[in-house]
This record gives C-alpha cells, structure tokens and sequence, in this order.
C-alpha cells in the first residue's frame, strides 16, 4: 500500500502536481491508469511514489513489496546472464551459485569433518532454495521469460549482447516473477512506467493477462488505450494546466465519459463568466465616465475580474508540437551505401554480410523479431558503433539526422538549451528559441535538465534536434515511443510530408502506414523485398 499526503511535485520553478490531502492511494486491487499530456509529471510522480525521487512538499508512505519498472531501467552489471538477472528479484541466483559450490566441494574435500560440514551447508541452502519456491521457480521465471518474447536462448546470455528491447523486458520479466509465487496471487505494488514499450501483441495480450488477475496495487502508464481500458479500475488524470490531480474511482470507459462531461460543464462555466464579465465591464465603462459613479464602476471591473479569476483555467489540450522533418538538404542519387555489414557481441552473431543501398527520397522498414538487430543496424548506419565486417559508403551531400530508441542521442546531465544548441551549433539564437517553442519547450524549461524530462519530452526534444539538422537520411528507431496520443499524430504527419530517405524500426503499424515505405529488410537474414500488405500485418509482431 502507498498514501501520497499533500504531495507536491516540480520540475525545476514549474509545479507538474499539487494533491492535498491523503488523495493518492493505492491499495490491494486498485488498478490505477496515470494519464495526462507529455510532460504532465506522470514519469516524475512514479518514481516519487517508488521512492526514486523526492517531492518538493509532502509525504509518501509504503509498506508491503513494491516492484517498479521505470521507463529507462537500470539492469546494473551488464555481464550477468540475462535468467540470473530475473531470478535475482528472489535472491534465488545467489543461492544457485552457492549450491554448486558447495556441491564442488563436497565432491572435491578429502577429510570426512569437511565433507559433512559442506553436506550441512548444502542441506541449508537447499532448503532455503526450497522455501522459495525452488527449481519450480526457476521454471516460473523461464514462462513468463517466454510469455514475454523471451526464448530459453536469450536467457543464457549476458545482458550486454542483448538488445535494448530484450533488456528492458529482462527487467520488466524481473519485476513480475517477484510479484509472482507461482499461485498468481501476490500484495506487491506494482508501478510500471510504459510496460507494453517494445512488446509485440502476444506479449502484449499475456502481459494485458497477468496485470487483470495481480491482486496487489498497480499503477501504470501506457498509451495503450486498449490495456488501460482492459485493466484499470480507476484512474489519475494530471492536469497540466492546473497542476492537479483529479481521481476517478472508475473504468477507463467511464473515466473518459466523466472527463467529457467534466470539460464540457468547465466550457459552459468560462463562456457564462466571460459573458457576465464582459456585461459589466461595459457598464462600468460606461459609469466610469461620470465623476459620481467611479468608484462603482471599479467595483463592477474587481468583481469581473473575480468572477474569472475563480474558473478553472482555461485547458490547452489542442496547443501540440509543431513537429517538421528538416527539409533535406541536397544530395546525390544514393546518399548512403552499406556492403556486408556483420555485427557481433562476443561468440554471439547477430547479423551478418548486410547489403543495403539508400537512396534519395526512398522509404525503407526494417523488420525482424526482438533481437534481430535492428536497433544494432542503425546504430552502424548512423556511425554510433562500428561493423566487426564491412562497411559504410557515404554519397555525394550525405547528411544523417539519427532518432535512438533509448534517447541515447541526448545528454542527460546538460539543459534542455544546451542539447538543442549542440544538435545545431550553426543556428542563431532566436531560431533554436522559436524551434523549441514549437515543440513546447519555453521559460524556465530550457534550463531544465534533459535527464529529468519525461520519455515523451526527450522524445520531443531529440526531434527537435532532428528538425535542426536538415538532414537527407532519417534513422528513426521507434520513434512514436512514449508519446501522447496527439504528438503521436504530430510525429506521424511529419513522417508523411517529408522528403528525405527515412530508415524506419517500429512496432507502431501507424508509423509505418504514415511512412509509405517502398522496401523492407528483414533480419537477420538482410533480404530485401518489396512492401506489401503482408509486412504491415508482422509490425505487431516484430
């Protein structure tokens, strides 16, 4: 159970949240959604709630397991095996490596005295192993490992060979199998910032699953509508006009009923008010010619002020991002070519002898299931990591604008200002002011932090970066991740009007339809084929 008690939260002189009082609790089977706009403070209050941040004012208490999956995890030593990595959420991956050393010590000891104490040692620890649900654990993890699109393979190998996809289902795979004793039933709390990121639709529905039958806390964000609508019981919408909390202790259906109707009475109060308002600032201006009835007509103008100043304000749910590609700058025929490129991690092969040529204007997917090496191929075509075989051929006028899936592209300790400026050192001041208004970034934000931002904010501002760099190839690498649905939409009419060579991974079918592409490559194999039909279908489940 967790109770948030006259929480407040900032991001820097901005307030993203003001709740008085005890209104934020989660308690055994609540099943909360925490939506808002980007930039709402929904990241920021998850990680307050999980004890990852402090809030500016107020208190939060806990007790009982909590199991918390941020959007950017943390999977500490990259050289463990990515199954130890899941089975350390019960310590059970110590007790394994303890139990065969003191299995190779009781087969190695001569004297007896030795031997019997290594017999007792191995007798506790297996016990211990026994009460924790043992090799059936074992077992327990390796399902939901697969129920998550992780075969028996990937779980054999360390972390740092895996893709950032497979790493962060490794920790969301960690969380669950700690919130699981094999029964399905558990207390823990659960917080999940964005758990259907990189998942296809199996892993989705079985996910989807799991959180409808959990009888502990849950709170997640996602943009998934189908799974909050599927899952939550009740829901938190942060308002990023008024920096509130409103809690509906209902479905999302409802929720989404109830704030229509919310929005629709707050109209109807703001169109009364101002019409009122506007009757009696014309009145007083009309008295206020006359010396004996001045102070009545300051009267009339306090009270409209008054009358306006008590409405909620007025919600900007339409102002979006301005979201542009760069108009490309000018290139020759095939601007990027590749020739067998061959990548490795260790003994591990992750492609091999890839052959692709780009050229201007032309649309291209890249499709493969979890770990095929997408996300690898356009960190080697962006020149972020080198092939262990073959190579790139820049074209004539080449210029490269690269998305990265995991926002690797900022730097999280520099501002908001600082990253834009880096991203486009040529620019003049005012235009990278007015760039980032265009993608809501203004004020005090600009000194903001990038590592604070939430996922949708850094997603907006290394767009921007993009739009800054009037590039001729685009390597986008899931691009519509953790965004709203209207920036969503935004990213999308961008994709469509742009008319430079666009290289594109996604698990969004709406990025790809926006795209239009004319080829796919399919790895790990590097086929290249035409776009049909067909490939729109396995975007899902790639």
């Amino acid at each position: 159970m967790i109770t948030a008690t006259d929480l407040e939260v900032r991001a820097g002189v901005r307030t993203l949240l003001s709740a008085p009082g005890p209104a934020l609790r989660i308690q055994p089977g609540d099943r909360i959604g925490l939506v808002g706009r980007n930039g709402a403070g929904k990241t920021t209050t998850l990680r307050i709630l999980a004890g990852e941040g402090e809030p500016y004012a107020g208190s939060v208490t806990r007790s009982g397991e909590l199991g918390y999956l941020p959007q950017d995890p943390r999977e500490g030593d990259l050289d463990v095996l990515a199954k130890d990595r899941v089975l350390s959420a019960r310590g059970l991956d110590k007790l394994l490596r303890d139990l065969e050393k003191q299995q190779t010590l009781m087969a190695e000891v001569v004297d007896e005295t030795e031997r019997d104490r290594a017999v007792r040692k191995y007798g506790q620890l297996e016990d211990r192993f026994s009460s924790l649900g043992g090799y059936e654990a074992e077992s327990d993890a390796a399902r939901i490992c697969n129920s998550l699109g992780l075969p028996d393979r990937v779980l054999g190998q360390p972390l740092r060979t895996l893709s950032g996809g497979q790493r962060r289902r490794i920790e969301l795979a960690r969380i669950l199998f700690a919130a699981s004793d094999g029964s399905g039933k558990s207390a823990t709390t659960l917080l999940l910032d964005e758990p259907t990121n990189h998942l296809d639709a199996d892993s989705i529905g079985w996910l989807r699953s799991f959180l409808q039958n959990h009888d502990g806390g849950l709170v997640v964000i996602s943009h998934d509508v189908e799974l909050l609508g599927d899952v939550c019981n009740k829901v938190w919408f942060l308002d990023a006009v008024r920096g509130e909390a409103d809690v509906y202790n209902m479905g999302w259906k409802k929720y989404l009923e109830a704030r229509a109707t919310d929005e629709q009475r707050r109209k109807r109060e703001r169109a009364n008010a101002e019409k009122k308002a506007s009757a009696l600032r014309t009145q007083a201006a009309k008295m206020g010619a006359k010396a004996t009835k001045a102070v009545a007509a300051q009267n009339m103008l306090k009270r409209a002020d008054r009358m306006l100043a008590n409405l909620d304000e007025e919600r900007v749910a339409d102002k979006t991002a301005t979201i542009r590609f760069p108009e490309p700058a000018a290139c020759g025929k095939t601007p990027l070519m590749a020739s067998g490129l061959t990548k490795t991690y260790g003994s591990l092969e992750i492609f091999t002898g890839v052959d692709l040529a780009i050229d201007k204007g032309s649309r291209v997917v890249v499709l493969g299931l979890n770990g095929a090496g997408k996300t690898t191929l356009l960190k080697l075509l962006a020149g972020v990591e080198a092939p262990d075989l073959g190579q790139l051929e820049p074209g004539f006028g080449l210029k490269i604008g690269y998305f990265a899936q995991e926002h690797d592209t900022l730097d999280d300790d520099a501002s908001v200002w600082e990253n834009i400026r880096h991203a486009a050192p040529d620019a003049g001041e005012q235009d990278l002011r007015g760039l980032l208004g265009a993608f809501m970034f203004s004020g005090p934000q600009l000194d903001q932090p990038a590592g604070t931002l939430s996922g949708g904010e850094k997603t907006r501002l290394a767009l921007a970066g993009l739009v800054s760099s009037a590039a001729n190839v685009l390597l986008l690498d899931e691009p519509t991740n953790n965004l709203d649905p209207i920036s969503r939409e935004q990213v999308l009419d961008a994709l469509r009007s742009y008319a430079g060579a666009v290289v594109l991974v996604t698990h969004d079918p709406g990025a790809a339809e926006a795209l239009d592409p004319e080829r796919v490559i399919l790895l790990p194999d590097g086929t290249e084929d035409h776009w049909s039909d067909e490939y729109q279908e396995l975007i899902e489940l790639a």
